[in-house]
């Protein structure tokens, strides 16, 4: 692939992580009520983790297998979470993920975030399916995967553990057909207000 993309929105810029993010990274991730509804996120959060976790973008998408931005303020530049894809060439297909700092739950960020993601796996990187999931007990994630167009798949039972216990996942899709019907993502949509509720399951990008 080419150069790691920034993409703009009505209230935010998705840009490439850099190594000054790290800290504000720690800060945002390193609260348990973050790393509680993730399935990737460690807790404690310790020095050095945001660090090595930002190294391994570039890489990523290098080789065709992932993309990671920060999800930033565009009007004062803030560090506001993180949004990405794990990417599956072969399938054309990618898996969704993203967390949102506390400090900004309640604000439509991660609809808004989510739903520009969505739109360029599909616009550029001509994908046929994206899908994401969620901690069965964190419905609010469920929302926000519905508010980008996407189509509940089902539950996958004690799917995956996490912090000792066997959890159910929700599963969630959505077909390049549907996004091209839908007539992709409206500039209302993909900026509203409405409230997230807190990251989904799905774990960090």
């Amino acid at each position: 692939m080419s150069d790691r993309p920034t993409l703009h929105t009505s209230r935010l810029v998705l840009r490439p992580f850099v190594a000054d993010d790290a800290p504000a990274v720690q800060r945002l991730a390193g609260d348990r009520d973050i790393a509680s509804t993730t399935l990737n996120i460690p807790h404690p959060y310790e020095d050095g983790m945001a660090e090595a976790w930002i190294a391994t973008h570039e890489d990523a998408f290098a080789r065709s297998e992932g993309l990671t931005l920060a999800v930033t303020s565009r009007d004062d530049g803030a560090l506001i979470g993180a949004v990405g894809i794990a990417i599956n060439l072969r399938s054309s297909r990618a898996e969704l993920g993203y967390w949102i700092g506390k400090p900004y739950w309640g604000r439509g960020y991660c609809t808004e975030a989510a739903a520009a993601l969505v739109a360029y796996a599909f616009d550029v990187l001509d994908l046929n399916r994206v899908h994401a999931t969620h901690l069965t007990w964190n419905p609010a994630s469920g929302r926000v995967m519905r508010k980008i167009g996407m189509t509940y798949e089902g539950r996958l039972r004690e799917h995956e553990r996490k912090w000792g216990v066997f959890e159910d996942i929700e599963k969630y899709g959505i077909l390049r057909r549907e996004y091209q019907a839908a007539g992709a993502f409206s500039a209302a949509g993909a900026g509203s207000r409405s409230a997230d509720g807190p990251p989904p399951g799905g774990g960090e990008s």
